[in-house]
Parts: structure tokens; C-alpha cells; sequence
């Protein structure tokens, strides 16, 4: 278990991300085809059995789609409030922060019987300033609403102006939640992870897995790629992306079979571990097994030698 920043709040290294519960209920949603109620449960219930003791969902996945999905299936799966941690996020585009308070009773409502435990903004593009927002996270945090704040996408500087505003009224920032993966280290360059550190904030990397290639099997089978929607458009995606990560992916293969696991599960054990405890994980899931891959992720460590190796290739992608 690690602390959540300097809250109160206590989470295993890796958590599920339940974007793919949005039903295809809004644009976001249609990132994702929609999961039959039976597998969304099956997935929730094999993320607790596996160690999972917390998820994260948002008001945009499906207008609130998910956190209903969620929360039901977390019902189904016997998880008492209180033994479980969920997060959502206060989307800000078009809203003022006023509509923070406004909105926070249907997040509870659709949640219910399950506290939002952290709430976070989920991009830095709302009509109001960072320190407004936080003013109204400040709010439902005295009133007892929410037990941790949480920011996402937020570069270093609004990161900061958050802590400092949160900081006024003796309440930590919890996180900032940032897509990290091996193919996309830009959080180490750009000040986001160093001020993290000195801060006291954890980093929740979402696409740990970069949307699939760490997995190879779209190196080893690249007829998969004629389904994969609008992950097409990314350049990870195209030809020379794939060749791009080759030596990285390979890597991964090769140390797998050292440590009797898969490439995904190399992968996420060198986020969660390579930077200490500052850094946790919430991978997607869509099928049983990528439950399984998830949770099994926490089952050994990387040794300092194997984690400087995958850093140095890793590295080696970015430039």
C-alpha cells in the first residue's frame, strides 16, 4: 500500500482504470466498444481478488456511465464502502468552478453506497483560474464530501499554484494524474515529475501501457491494427512507429521470459518501482486476462540492473 500524496488515503501501486465502462454513452466513450455488464463485474471482482483497492473513473466517461458501472459492479462484488478507494474528475471545458459544487451530488449519487474518496480536475481548460477551483475543492473537502484533491494534466506550474492554494487551508494536494509509459517520458523533461517529488504529490500515470504497444502483440501481429479505432491516428501506431519501439518491445519480451511474466507486466513494474513510491499505474482493462496482466504486475521486482536497462532503451525512444 502507498499513501496518496500526504492524504489520508492508502492505494495499492496499480488501480484500474474504468474508462472502458463509459458505455459509448458521449464522444469520450466511444473510444471504447461498449462491455457487457457480466465482463465490466467480471473485471471489477478480479481486480479486488488480484489486490486492486482502488479505481478511477470520470463525469466525462459516458456522463457518468462509468461511475455507475463501477460503482454497481463493486456492489455485486460484495466490496463494502470504505475497503475500496474511487476517484473521479470534475471536467472543467465550458464550466466555471462554480459548477464544482453544483455537480458534486450526482457524482455521489451515481457512486453511491462508495465515497469519492479523490476528486480531481480533469483538465486545466475550465473558464475559471486554478486557484477558484481549488477554492471549490477546498469546499467539498471541509464539508466532508471528498477525502482527497487531485489534479490531471496539469502542468508543473498549475500543479503548483494547486498545492499553494490547497496548502492555505492545511490540505495536501494528493496527485496529478499524467499520461507516463515507457514511450512517453515528457513528465521527466518537462518539471511535472521533479516537482511531484519536492512537493509530495503522487504522479497517476494513465496509458502505462502506451494504448497497447508495450503489450507486442501488435509487433507480432500487425493485421490486429485493422481494429483498433481511433488509436490509428497515433504514430506509435504507423510503421515506423512499431519499428521505432522494436528494441524497446523486444526488451521487454526478453526479460519477461526471465521473470516468468509477460512484456505489459515488466512494463508496469518499472513505473511503479523505478522512481521509489512516487509513482502508481491505472491500466485499462477490456478482457479477464488483462486483469490478470494488471494485478500480476505487483507479484516481484525488477532488479536495479534490469531497470537501468529498460531505462536506457526506453530513453534511447525518446530522442
Amino acid at each position: 500500500m502507498r499513501q496518496l500524496g500526504k492524504s489520508s488515503v492508502n492505494i495499492t501501486s496499480v488501480g484500474l482504470g474504468c474508462w472502458q465502462f463509459s458505455k459509448q454513452k458521449n464522444m469520450a466513450g466511444k473510444f471504447w466498444p461498449v462491455l457487457d455488464d457480466n465482463l465490466i463485474d467480471n473485471v471489477v471482482s478480479l481486480s479486488l481478488e488480484g489486490g486492486i483497492n482502488w479505481f478511477d473513473t470520470a463525469e466525462v466517461y459516458g456522463n457518468g456511465a462509468s461511475e455507475k458501472a463501477l460503482s454497481s459492479a463493486l456492489i455485486k462484488a460484495g466490496a463494502k464502502p470504505g475497503d475500496v478507494v474511487t476517484a473521479t474528475k470534475w471536467w472543467p471545458a465550458m464550466r466555471f468552478a462554480s459548477n464544482i459544487d453544483k455537480t458534486i451530488e450526482t457524482r455521489i449519487k451515481l457512486l453511491e453506497p462508495y465515497p469519492v474518496d479523490l476528486y480531481q480536475i480533469h483538465q486545466p481548460f475550465g473558464f475559471s483560474s486554478v486557484e477558484k477551483e481549488m477554492e471549490a475543492m477546498i469546499g467539498l473537502y471541509n464539508r466532508g464530501l471528498i477525502k482527497a484533491v487531485g489534479v490531471s494534466n496539469f502542468n508543473a506550474s498549475r500543479m503548483k499554484r494547486a498545492f499553494e492554494e490547497l496548502k492555505k487551508a492545511g490540505i495536501p494536494l494528493a496527485s496529478n494524474q499524467v499520461r507516463y509509459s515507457l514511450l512517453d517520458r515528457t513528465i521527466e523533461s518537462n518539471g511535472v515529475l521533479q516537482m511531484a517529488k519536492e512537493l509530495g504529490i503522487t504522479i497517476i500515470a494513465y496509458s502505462p501501457l502506451a494504448q497497447g504497444i508495450l503489450t507486442g502483440k501488435f509487433h507480432d501481429d500487425p493485421g490486429l491494427l485493422k481494429n483498433i479505432g481511433f488509436r490509428k491516428y497515433s504514430s506509435y501506431f504507423k510503421p515506423s512507429g512499431l519499428e521505432k519501439s522494436r528494441p524497446l518491445v523486444n526488451l521487454l519480451k526478453e526479460l519477461s521470459a526471465k521473470y516468468n511474466v509477460t512484456p505489459s507486466q515488466i512494463a508496469l513494474n518499472w513505473l511503479i518501482n523505478y522512481h521509489g513510491n512516487n509513482i502508481v499505474v491505472i491500466p485499462g482493462a477490456t478482457k479477464e486476462s488483462h486483469v490478470r496482466e494488471n494485478t500480476g504486475a505487483m507479484s516481484f521486482l525488477l532488479t536495479d540492473e534490469d531497470m537501468l536497462r529498460i531505462d536506457r532503451e526506453s530513453a534511447a525512444f525518446q530522442v
